[in-house]
């Protein structure tokens, strides 16, 4: 059996190193996703290739040439449009599913884009709609499909990386008034999302998790 765990990151630093850990944990770069915001265009400005027919998300060159000679999952970033979230950069299985594509069977189950991707793979209707919300502010999914032996070890290297979880960040956008994520909204700008982290880059660790 395998659980799926995912955790959200402020910095895309911190999510990169948490997918290199994990795959040195012994986790298959299949099993595990990334969806992080591109808003300041620091991955690539090419126009998104999209997800093929595989359910493989396509890269542009600038992507791939900005990410020199990582390996791995990392290597597989591509360039990304999925309603409410503006402009995106991911790799792997949620990503396809958010994307509604190679996803067969369960596309029915998927339709929300990511909200509904996150619900397929088990998460909470609470849990789907923060961690959307956060992708939307500028944040970074790490998302990974783990055997039952490992979850411990996985969930202390999501913990070890900054990593944010569900509960702390939903109950910070509630502080403001925010409800539920809504694709029909505006992405946050480059302006709009510096704003949002230098608030939470004075937080503690027990405030981040």
């Amino acid at each position: 059996m395998s659980q799926t765990i995912t955790r959200l990151f402020d910095n895309y630093s911190d999510a990169t190193t948490a997918v290199r850990d994990l795959e040195a944990l012994g986790i298959d770069h299949s099993d595990i996703s990334i969806v992080a915001n591109n808003a300041h265009g620091h991955h690539g400005t090419d126009d998104h290739d999209g997800v093929n027919d595989d359910g493989d998300v396509t890269r542009g060159t600038t992507t791939g040439a900005l990410l020199g000679g990582a390996g791995g999952l990392l290597a597989g970033l591509g360039l990304l449009a999925i309603p409410g979230l503006g402009p995106i950069v991911a790799a792997g299985w949620l990503a396809a599913t958010a994307a509604g594509a190679g996803i067969g069977a369960v596309g029915g189950a998927a339709t929300g884009g990511l909200v509904g991707a996150l619900k397929n793979a088990g998460h909470t209707d609470e849990e789907a709609n923060v961690y959307s919300e956060g992708v939307r502010r500028g944040g970074t999914l790490v998302s990974a499909k783990v055997p039952d032996d490992q979850e411990a070890q996985a969930e202390a290297v999501l913990v070890r990386n900054s990593a944010v979880d569900a509960t702390t960040r939903g109950d910070a956008y509630r502080q403001s008034g925010w409800a539920s994520f809504d694709d029909g909204a505006p992405a946050y700008t480059s302006e709009q999302i510096d704003r949002e982290r230098a608030g939470y880059a004075t937080a503690t660790p027990a405030e981040r998790y």
